[in-house]
């Protein structure tokens, strides 16, 4: 990635939460973290990864809340960053967060388990 798509992923990210946060007000949309954003060498594109806090469906009725309020998110990423062209936006559902709290889960189970029977 380059400089200039860093800097730009970091302002789109810093920008798409705020709005969630101020000014998004669908009742769809729950406790939602912006995790990364990756941006097409071309500027022309965003992919936005969201970390929603909830079940399946919560996170898939956050998804496609985020997903269709995406033109709204861009006209406003618009004027807010100045570009010569504002990036398509896309969101995707980033579950790291849920599968990296499920290894940890996992390994202390094995910990756990593994600590009775080798006597320590």
């Amino acid at each position: 990635m380059s400089y200039r798509q860093g800097r730009l992923a970091e302002a789109i990210k810093k920008e798409i939460s705020d709005l969630i946060r101020n000014e998004i007000k669908d009742p769809r949309i729950g406790f939602v973290t912006i995790t990364a954003v990756d941006v097409s060498s071309d500027l022309r594109h965003a992919k936005v990864y969201a970390s929603v806090l909830g079940g399946g469906e919560q996170q898939r009725a956050t998804a496609e809340a985020l997903n269709r309020a995406a033109g709204y998110i861009r006209s406003e990423i618009g004027r807010r960053i100045r570009l010569k062209y504002t990036p398509e936006i896309i969101f995707q559902l980033d579950t790291s967060i849920e599968r990296g709290t499920r290894v940890i889960k996992l390994m202390e189970e094995v910990k756990a388990g593994g600590g009775e029977g080798s006597g320590e």
